[in-house]
């Protein structure tokens, strides 16, 4: 039931969820969103809902302890800072005021432990998992644990910093952790206390609802249609062995596992997106038109949109970001990629990947910055070339596997080209059948043609054909088996 594209999820949970969802009083609909979260996710993986429980009731607690903390050091900072206090340099007063200065820093010392405990603990209990995971058991890492942690850390960061600035309900807090359209692959939405205040008090959206619904098909649609379908050919390739393809065949596999991986995760947020707007919640963004960017450092502002912005404001900043030396501003770009790296995997593909990553924006920025700035084609390729074979990286574990691949894709050694049983007519044979396929991938990967589907939507056509695609979409979910989201694994 943990998948959004099973039948399951669609025609039994979510019906059912919606309809206690809207008959109960607005003031009690996130105690409902709690309990059908818990239930959904225990649905799926119930031996760790209970991890899920214990970190959400922890974090809270912590939470409220901040806030309180910076309630009171505010207050304090208002005493010392009152002109009335200018008149007592000495006596009784001054020792007022030293006494006030002396509690705040204790106050501002009792926050920072709190800070660092709940990021430590946090932190610490996903990369054991990651680890049970990677050595023992790949069971052993509760699902969807790296987004709801991060989710966690962004919360009691900003209870610290006074983004956050009062101690929330248990409820609201607890909701928000465990949101079923959230909890298990993001996006990391980030808590805005002001709307969890007044969504309680908030009435049926209407065209809200039904933009919801739309955002849901169409994901449901690039996840079962599109995504399912054209992955099928990075499976076949796998199944060949990367000693037997041809290099034409290994680059259409690269952009074949390119457009699966971004039509799934896109697919998914989309249809994440949707059901948080079916339950009265704004849309998020997760994906800007990726593929249309003109640089890697922009493609990844615009692809895992949430996750980018977790990364900048709780590490690249802190580490000083860009306003700093050249040295250092490279240093805190590198740090950050290696930690993307090993937050998706803790293979070493996947550190290779991060940093290979980080030297390409850092080449864009430092060395190519004058050039592509002139000549946007320059950051085009980096993408439409750069990205897939920087995706083979991501999607190869085995260093040995991988770096056959790349002769593959590179055939300049002596008998790269050549050795095992290649097929040279290979590539066609599958272009003859996943051309179409690949057709729609490039099309739908131009920021024009959602222009288009949103103005086709607003016309009867429009809805009629949406609904033929989810039926569609639902025909091909009873004639196969229901694939997990690819980011699931992470």
């Amino acid at each position: 039931m943990v998948i959004f594209s099973g039948l399951q999820f669609i025609f039994r949970f979510l019906p059912i969820f919606l309809l206690v969802y809207y008959l109960v009083p607005a003031k009690f609909r996130n105690g409902v969103l709690l309990v059908g979260s818990l239930v959904f996710y225990a649905s799926g993986v119930p031996e760790f809902v209970i991890l899920l429980i214990i970190l959400t009731v922890i974090n809270w607690w912590f939470g409220c302890k901040i806030s309180m903390a910076r309630r009171s050091m505010s207050r304090m900072d208002s005493m010392l800072k009152d002109d009335v206090g200018d008149i007592y340099d000495a006596g009784p007063g001054g020792r007022l005021l030293r006494r006030v200065e002396t509690r705040r820093q204790l106050t501002h010392h009792h926050a920072v432990v709190f800070l660092v405990v709940l990021v430590v603990l946090n932190a610490g209990v996903l990369t054991a998992c990651k680890i049970l995971a990677l050595t023992v058991d790949s069971k052993l890492l509760p699902l969807g644990m790296s987004f709801y942690i991060f989710k966690m850390i962004s919360f009691i960061a900003d209870c610290y910093t006074g983004k956050i600035t009062k101690p929330q309900t248990f409820i609201n807090t607890a909701a928000y952790f465990t949101m079923f359209p959230q909890v298990t692959q993001g996006p990391i939405m980030r808590f805005d206390e002001k709307y969890w205040e007044t969504k309680g008090k908030t009435a049926f959206q209407a065209e809200r609802f039904e933009k919801g619904i739309f955002c849901f098909i169409i994901g449901l649609c690039l996840k079962v249609l599109l995504a399912d379908r054209i992955g099928i050919l990075w499976n076949e390739i796998d199944k060949i062995g990367f000693e037997s393809i041809s290099t034409p065949l290994a680059w259409l596999g690269a952009y074949g596992y390119s457009f699966e991986l971004y039509f799934d995760f896109f697919g998914y947020s989309l249809m994440a997106a949707g059901l948080g707007m079916m339950l009265g919640f704004p849309f998020v963004e997760n994906f800007h038109h990726p593929y249309a960017s003109d640089g890697v450092a922009k493609f990844y502002r615009d692809w895992h949109v949430t996750l980018g912005a977790w990364f900048r404001d709780y590490i690249y900043f802190p580490l000083g970001g860009s306003h700093c030396s050249k040295k250092k501003n490279i240093r805190n770009l590198l740090i950050v990629w290696l930690i993307t790296g090993l937050w998706h995997g803790g293979t070493l593909n996947f550190v290779i990947w991060g940093l290979v990553l980080g030297l390409i924006i850092i080449w864009e920025k430092f060395v190519m910055k004058g050039p592509m700035e002139k000549f946007k084609v320059i950051g085009h390729f980096h993408v439409m070339v750069l990205i897939p074979l920087t995706w083979v990286i991501f999607a190869i574990p085995d260093l040995g596997q991988l770096g056959l691949y790349f002769t593959r894709l590179f055939p300049f050694s002596g008998n790269s080209g050549t050795a095992g049983n290649v097929d040279p007519g290979d590539v066609l044979r599958y272009l003859n059948i996943y051309w179409p396929l690949f057709a729609a991938s490039a099309i739908l990967c131009v920021p024009a043609t959602y222009r288009a589907i949103e103005k086709l939507y607003k016309k009867a056509v429009g809805k009629i054909l949406l609904v033929a695609l989810f039926w569609v979409a639902v025909y091909y979910m009873t004639i196969s088996s229901s694939n997990a989201f690819m980011y699931f694994s992470f």
